[in-house]
């Protein structure tokens, strides 16, 4: 592909009306491509996400419906796959919708594109989680040739590997250009708590540690912090992702796998106090019990493959992002509430004592 991106170019992205796939969404139009068609069934995410843009073709429903993928013809020179049951908790409460919604995603796709001859990049949405190690000591930077456990906390995780193994399937036996790129914990502005429809449990809402702790914090609430705050995560903005996830596309070896980390470990304790400092929240961090299905306690991934292979190079640090979330958040406060609020009896009904 050549190095001008995606001028020209038609481009497929599933889940691009979501949080990280409306950002690629962005990114992808500033190379100017002939076509942006955009599937998403809206179910954790909202319509206003998608830019308005004469290029831009909004289709929605899921990727799995025949309707949907009918409509998918052999005329796309990159596609990335982000649709997903977004989260760890959400999937243990309902398992079959995270299987509907994030296994036969990738594979339905797989199976619609397998015999394309225009194709030349399928990028998928991994996550570092499915290969972190199950610690609370002290961790290593997860690689991309690092195994896998077969005693993954969520089917969440479960799902994520099995999409990898199914591009794996159809690269080796179709020579489907599958290229995955396993996310860490993405955050930044335009993560809208309550997006999409109601998913049975509060985590619909509180999706993500930082916009979670970003909200509570503006408002003066507690932020909840597990097990003393000892874990960690590596934090990577949501344009850093958008450029890893291009880049992926465009150098990108077909069956390779890719870190998009920022490679830097931050424990939540620390991540905490950073909001509440860029927030002016006077109230005090609140320690709660450790979360009782989390075993990978500390990770963080080594993008040192990204940066050789594919150029790829994380330019935002951690506190210029938070800065930028918060900003947003403060100037979003209306439209975050009315997201949250659709959702709100639903929250207080499993809050209530003995629900």
């Amino acid at each position: 592909m050549k190095e001008s991106g995606f001028r020209g170019n038609n481009v497929l992205v599933v889940g691009g009306a979501g949080f990280v796939g409306s950002a690629l969404c962005r990114r992808v139009l500033r190379d100017e491509p002939a076509r942006l068609t955009v599937v998403d069934n809206l179910l954790s995410a909202e319509i206003d996400n998608v830019p308005e843009h004469p290029a831009v073709d909004f289709r929605f429903g899921s990727i799995t419906s025949e309707r949907v993928l009918n409509g998918i013809a052999d005329e796309y020179d990159v596609m990335f796959q982000l649709a997903t049951y977004h989260g760890n908790q959400s999937s243990q409460a309902d398992p079959l919708a995270d299987h509907e919604n994030n296994t036969l995603t990738t594979l339905r796709l797989l199976e619609h594109v397998k015999d394309f001859s225009r194709l030349r990049a399928l990028v998928y949405s991994s996550a570092g989680c499915t290969v972190a190690q199950k610690t609370f000591d002290e961790a290593e930077a997860t690689t991309e040739e690092d195994p896998v456990s077969l005693w993954l906390d969520s089917p969440y995780q479960i799902s994520k590997i099995i999409g990898e193994l199914h591009g794996n399937y159809y690269f080796t036996r179709h020579r489907v250009p599958f290229i995955k790129a396993r996310f860490q914990n993405v955050y930044g502005p335009g993560e809208i708590l309550g997006a999409g429809r109601w998913r049975g449990t509060v985590h619909t809402v509180w999706r993500n540690v930082v916009p979670t702790f970003v909200w509570k914090a503006l408002h003066g609430e507690a932020l909840p912090v597990e097990n003393g705050g000892v874990a960690t995560r590596d934090f990577i903005h949501v344009e850093d992702i958008a450029q890893g996830l291009v880049a992926c596309a465009l150098r990108g070896e077909p069956g390779g796998v890719y870190n998009i980390a920022s490679g830097v470990e931050t424990s939540i304790l620390d991540l905490a106090r950073t909001i509440n400092d860029l927030a002016g929240n006077p109230t005090p961090i609140a320690l709660t019990p450790a979360r009782d299905w989390d075993r990978s306690g500390k990770r963080y991934g080594d993008p040192s493959k990204a940066r050789r292979e594919l150029g790829f190079e994380p330019r935002t640090g951690l506190r210029e992002g938070l800065e930028r979330t918060v900003a947003w958040t403060r100037d979003n406060r209306a439209m975050i509430e009315r997201c949250i609020g659709r959702h709100r009896i639903f929250m207080r009904r499993l809050e209530a004592p003995g629900a």
